[in-house]
């Protein structure tokens, strides 16, 4: 079974910057992604970023492009979201999440295609 475990969740001023964290366990597939999504209230979850499970391929969300980086360490069995940059519209959620479908990671990195998620962290934002 697999199990996501977030963390680096936290508050920053505007401009600055966090990198979450995503523990893996319990992971046989060898497709599909993983990545993280976000929601912020009183808004549906969104895709912000995934990666392929061979790292081959990723997808940023053009609201995070040039600001935030995914990675993965697969020794660790560990995805990273690196995010700079922050901005008041960053506030939300932010979930890890994962699936093994067969898509591009652009198609898997929506919430409709997810098999498993974390329980999430809270990244905030304030001056």
């Amino acid at each position: 079974q697999v199990q996501l475990v977030e963390s680096g969740g936290g508050s920053v001023q505007p401009g600055g910057s966090l990198r979450l964290s995503c523990a893996a366990s319990g992971f046989t597939w060898t497709t599909g992604a993983i990545g993280w999504f976000r929601q912020a209230p009183g808004k549906e979850r969104e895709g912000v970023s995934c990666i392929s499970t061979d790292a081959s391929s990723a997808y940023y969300a053009d609201s995070v492009k040039g600001r935030f980086t995914i990675a993965r360490d697969n020794a660790k069995n560990t995805v990273y979201l690196q995010m700079n940059t922050l901005n008041p519209e960053d506030p939300a959620a932010y979930y890890c999440g994962a699936t093994p479908h067969i898509q591009p990671v652009e198609t898997l990195c929506h919430p409709y295609y997810i098999t498993d998620w974390g329980q999430g962290t809270q990244a905030t934002v304030s001056s």
